[in-house]
């Protein structure tokens, strides 16, 4: 009875009308949160795939630095979950390019082992690579970093490293002109202050002969590298500091995972707008309906019963906006990139240029799981939405309607 009441064609024209906004309200509330929550799902995805390329999943460091590092190394890939290890020494410095200076990152790897821990090797070119390890006092840029400097694979770098150099004339910064052999780009923040030289290298600009800063770790499972590490530290000596990627990189994943959670919330005021419209629609189907409840009511139903009613009529007007909004967001969700792609050449502007935004198009990834949430938090405010109104209905005396009938 009370699906019949809300997709009956004999209803009042301005009932209907308002009954058909909130179910259009409901289907656009909907479809924007799966859409929008499926973008904020890509946009993490492609944070983690490109910035954790880089990141090795764990840090064994010492203050002091690593002398047997390869003892230190084969011990530690013996233990269980650990798939990879490679050395490393990194620290802040300067850059000098042509025209400016820029501070940024430079890190001293092992080119043999920096594969099996990270997926820098596999951004730049494997001459690149090679010229690092074979030729002394070279280093490779980040792209946004070299474009920055003003230099190109061939050209100069001047590097100014934290460390002194003493002299009879005083006390001087270290600093040394490297020479650029290849770029690598892997389309996140890490190519606008990242560069990599070779390990001999590394150990003579940071005056670590024979010493390593620490040692990178791969373990066999990205989310459960911070269990595998904690276990591996209780092995290793104590002044050996063990860290993980979610203590490195774990504060930019939990500001995405804040603002999904922000934007959802927002959203969904969309839906409870929405849901909220409802209330208005069984108000006035209640008053269209007196007669009706109250015919109802003589003929032995029960105010339970009339509830139930206008809370069914209610859902059902909310369950086909929600079924709609879902269908909708989820073809959305699933073309995305095709859809912005056809505005952007009906248009003739570039919605998300490369060059600024590290990306061409809207990521997109969609789960389930965030469907079944929202259609289930949409049903929710809807079954709330009607109790006000259905309760009315219910207690609407027959007597007082029937009066003058």
């Amino acid at each position: 009875m009370g699906l019949r009441y809300s997709f009956s064609r004999k209803r009042n024209r301005f009932t209907s009308l308002i009954a058909m906004v909130s179910m259009l309200g409901m289907v656009l509330g909907v479809a924007s949160l799966v859409t929008v929550l499926s973008v904020m799902n890509g946009f993490a995805g492609e944070l983690r795939h490109r910035i954790l390329s880089l990141v090795p999943h764990g840090y064994i460091e010492s203050a002091d630095g690593i002398a047997d590092w390869p003892a230190l190394a084969a011990r530690v890939a013996g233990q269980p979950g650990v798939e990879a290890v490679a050395p490393y020494i990194t620290d802040k410095v300067i850059f000098g390019g042509r025209h400016l200076m820029r501070g940024g990152v430079l890190t001293a790897i092992d080119t043999g082992r920096e594969a099996s821990v990270s997926r820098m090797p596999a951004a730049t070119h494997p001459a690149a690579l090679a010229a690092l390890e074979a030729e002394p006092f070279t280093v490779i840029l980040g792209a946004t970093l070299a474009r920055a400097l003003g230099v190109a694979p061939g050209d100069r770098v001047e590097v100014t490293v934290p460390r002194l150099t003493v002299t009879p004339l005083g006390v001087f910064p270290r600093s040394k002109r490297l020479r650029v052999v290849g770029l690598f780009e892997v389309g996140a923040q890490p190519d606008t202050y990242q560069a990599y030289v070779s390990l001999d290298t590394g150990q003579k600009l940071f005056a670590e002969p024979g010493r390593v800063g620490g040692l990178q770790v791969k373990t066999a499972d990205l989310y459960t590298a911070p269990d595998t590490l904690a276990a591996l530290a209780t092995a290793l000596p104590p002044d050996l500091a063990v860290r993980d990627w979610s203590q490195t990189q774990g504060s930019l994943f939990r500001a995405v995972k804040m603002e999904k959670i922000m934007v959802s919330l927002l959203l969904l005021s969309v839906v409870a707008v929405a849901a909220f419209n409802i209330v208005s629609t069984l108000v006035m189907s209640v008053a269209e309906k007196r007669r009706d409840i109250a015919v109802l009511r003589t003929m032995g139903a029960s105010a339970r019963g009339v509830m139930a009613v206008f809370v069914a009529h209610g859902l059902g007007l909310a369950g086909a906006g929600i079924g709609a909004g879902a269908v909708l967001g989820v073809l959305l969700a699933t073309y995305i990139a095709p859809v912005t792609a056809f505005f952007e050449g009906l248009l003739g502007v570039k919605l998300f240029d490369p060059s600024v935004y590290f990306i061409s198009e809207l990521p997109s990834s969609l789960q389930w799981g965030d469907v079944l949430a929202v259609v289930l938090a949409s049903l929710l405010l809807s079954l709330v939405a009607t109790l006000y109104p259905a309760w009315r209905a219910a207690r609407i005396a027959p007597a007082e309607v029937l009066r003058y009938e």
